[in-house]
């Protein structure tokens, strides 16, 4: 669950901390106060696409820190197989820096990771429910991915393994298209292929040859500059006896003169050795400076060849690759290319019978991926209406059609709606049909009720939920809410006095300005102060003593609601 939140440098906040406990976590506030972006900077710290443009007024960066503490199992094992350090307390710290050159910094446990290794983690550890998140549900192809949560792990492998198979299934389909030639544009394409093959066979290529044409090629060409460039050389360096200017020349006659002081001082004798042998290597460096001159030719024939063998090379690397590797590797597909298209109709009917093996395996699958959805619908439609009667829905239907598509795809080949009747004598319709904002805000919190009790997810945060209803029907949801808050750790944002009434900790959202900035914080209350701002919630302006009374009965008729629950 999510214990610490840590935002700063974000909009209008300067810079909060807050501490959230298992159970329901109530944040209200004026409109405008900044709730929302509250909802944000979590969003963002777990990887959502973030503008640089949030960092607040005059500051260099924006910061957010996620604490979590993991107590499920099965999570602790997934983070250890994602390679991610976590110590013996279970703990996850979630960081992102977002930076005015608009780049952001992640770190998991304080190493760096990418926004995706961030978003993988944050899947078993929170889900969020934002203002607009219930409108997916008029899209029919979320209702599908909404059964398939409820399928659990033995449709999650089926699925994988489908997907796979469809993968292979649409490359070889796409092989077989590329594969419907003309007799006209097979023969076409043959003859280039085999204009390409013989062209780089005919080359007779070796590997890295081209490195030592190069080299060669580049030292004929400039042959009368490395003579000129040694000769002066051994000029200055070799044994000159027309001259007393050479380096040899005067190493000797150091030497020499070391030569009449050594009997004066051992160590002198040590540096007349030392210089004589630089004077020997300088000697063999001038040897080979000689014989490299004296075995210095050029070749006009050998020069010729060798440019002509360059101009080979360099004009097949324009056409088929930047090395001579790629050259072969080139030469290869080519053969591999036509070898098929030599041997056209039997590569065509191959291709044809691993793809109707291909399609009789995926089909297969298919049935038995629908099997298990249909089995699974009936349940997850039972259990939706039941949430739904608790959520104040008096005589609901609500049925899982699945109907079978023209073609399969990645997912099966079911088409998966979600109908509704929401009223006595109404027929049952499309969901998209029937449900108005407030109704499928309070569908989307039936189906989060029965998805928290099946997977592992420990933390659900709801922003706003509530909208678009009032008296009994927020009642409802405010107890749907405490439900859920048994096993789950629930953070909702919310503006309905009964709703906040069920807090196990209530957190006040306020904005403040001094005339030259804007600040919100998040303030935990007090037993009085909740109070206070149930009578706010309730009262809108003036808060009397009347409204207080309704305040403090309202929170202890919520006390009284849990207490049944539990």
């Amino acid at each position: 669950m999510l214990v610490h939140l840590h935002v700063k440098n974000l909009a209008l906040i300067d810079e909060v901390e807050v501490d959230f406990i298992k159970g329901l976590n109530i944040l209200t506030g004026e409109t405008g106060a900044g709730k929302s972006i509250i909802i944000d900077s979590i969003n963002s710290a777990l990887g959502a696409k973030t503008s640089k443009e949030i960092i607040r007024t005059g500051c260099e960066y924006a910061l957010i820190e996620l604490l979590f503490i993991i107590e499920d199992i099965s999570v602790i094992q997934v983070i250890k197989d994602l390679d991610i350090p976590i110590d013996e307390n279970n703990e996850i710290l979630i960081t992102r820096r977002i930076n005015l050159n608009g780049r952001s910094v992640f770190k998991i446990n304080g190493e760096s990771a990418t926004a995706l290794m961030v978003k993988n983690i944050a899947s078993y550890l929170m889900d969020i429910h934002g203002q607009h998140e219930h409108q997916s549900l008029l899209h029919k192809n979320k209702h599908i991915e909404i059964l398939d949560q409820f399928c659990g792990k033995q449709l999650n492998e089926k699925k994988t393994n489908l997907s796979q198979l469809y993968k292979a299934y649409t490359y070889i389909k796409n092989q077989l298209q590329e594969q419907s030639l003309s007799q006209e544009q097979k023969q076409r394409e043959i003859s280039f292929l085999e204009f390409e093959i013989n062209e780089i066979e005919t080359a007779q290529l070796k590997d890295n040859e081209d490195k030592a044409i190069t080299d060669q090629y580049n030292k004929l060409s400039n042959a009368k500059e490395i003579v000129e460039v040694l000769n002066e050389v051994y000029e200055l360096t070799g044994l000159d006896t027309h001259s007393n200017m050479s380096a040899s020349n005067f190493i000797g006659k150091g030497s020499q003169l070391l030569g009449q002081i050594k009997k004066y001082d051992p160590i002198l004798l040590s540096v007349k050795e030392q210089l004589e042998n630089v004077d020997n290597l300088l000697n063999d460096v001038n040897r080979e400076i000689v014989n490299y001159i004296e075995e210095m030719t050029f070749d006009e024939q050998e020069f010729v060849q060798l440019e002509e063998r360059l101009n080979t090379i360099n004009h097949l690397k324009s056409k088929y690759g930047d090395s001579i590797s790629d050259i072969i590797s080139y030469k290869t597909a080519a053969e591999s290319k036509l070898e098929k298209l030599l041997d056209y109709e039997a590569y065509k009917n191959k291709l044809e019978q691993e793809l109707a093996n291909k399609e009789k395996i995926i089909q297969s699958i298919c049935n038995e991926i629908t099997q298990i959805r249909l089995k699974q619908s009936q349940k997850v439609a039972k259990d939706i209406k039941k949430a739904l009667i608790d959520l104040n829905f008096i005589d609901v239907q609500f049925e899982v059609t699945i109907r079978q598509l023209e073609n399969f795809n990645k997912n099966g080949w079911d088409d998966v709606e979600f109908m509704i009747s929401t009223n006595p004598g109404e027929d049952i319709k499309p969901l998209s049909k029937v449900a108005s904002g407030g109704e499928l805000s309070r569908i989307m919190l039936a189906i989060k009720s029965i998805l928290a009790s099946a997977d592992a997810i420990e933390s659900l945060i709801f922003d706003e939920i509530d909208v678009g209803i009032s008296g009994r029907t927020a009642q409802k949801v405010s107890e749907k809410l405490a439900v859920i808050s048994k096993d789950h750790q629930v953070i909702c944002i919310t503006h309905l006095p009964q709703i906040a009434a069920m807090a196990e900790k209530h957190f006040l959202i306020e904005k403040r300005t001094d005339k030259k900035k804007t600040n919100t914080s998040i303030i935990p209350l007090k037993e009085n102060e909740v109070i206070h701002e149930l009578a706010r919630l309730v009262s809108g302006v003036e808060i009397t003593d009347t409204v207080l009374n309704s305040a403090k009965e309202m929170k202890q008729m919520a006390s009284q609601v849990k207490a049944k629950l539990t």
